[in-house]
C-alpha cells in the first residue's frame, strides 16, 4: 500500500530562506547596560540602540534599570535580524555574572560608556 506520502521525499526547508529582512522585520541590537565598571548588569534587546540607551540615560524606563541607576551603555551588538538579537539576549541573560563581565572586557576593557559611539 505504496500511497503519495510513502512515495515522496519532500526536501527540508532551509529556514535561512524565511529570515530574509524586509521593512517588516527591522534589524536589532543586543546590549548591556551597566551603573559602574563591574557593577550591576542590565542585558536587553532593540531595533533602536540610541533611543533606547537614552530612555535608560534619562530614567525614562520603570523597573530594574532605573532603580538601580544603570545608565552606561558598556557593551553592543548589532544583529540583521531582531530576532537574532532577542536570542542572543535569552543567551547571555542565562550566563553567570562572570561571563557577563569577561564579554564587556573582551571588547571594552575600560568599561567606557558607549553611548557616545552611538551618535
Amino acid at each position: 500500500a505504496g500511497g503519495f506520502a510513502e512515495s515522496v521525499t519532500l526536501p527540508r526547508l532551509d529556514r535561512g530562506i524565511l529570515c530574509v529582512p524586509t521593512k517588516e522585520m527591522p534589524s536589532g541590537f543586543c546590549y548591556i547596560m551597566t551603573n559602574r565598571p563591574r557593577g550591576v548588569l542590565y542585558v536587553g534587546s532593540t531595533t533602536n540602540l540610541p533611543r533606547r540607551a537614552y530612555e535608560h540615560r534619562m530614567g525614562l524606563l520603570d523597573g530594574f534599570t532605573s532603580r538601580y541607576g544603570l545608565m552606561q551603555l558598556v557593551h553592543y551588538e548589532e544583529y540583521q535580524l531582531f530576532v537574532d538579537a532577542v536570542r542572543r539576549e535569552r543567551a547571555i541573560k542565562h550566563w553567570s555574572r562572570q561571563w557577563k563581565i569577561e564579554l564587556v572586557e573582551k571588547g571594552n576593557p575600560d568599561w567606557v560608556d558607549l553611548y557616545e559611539q552611538l551618535m
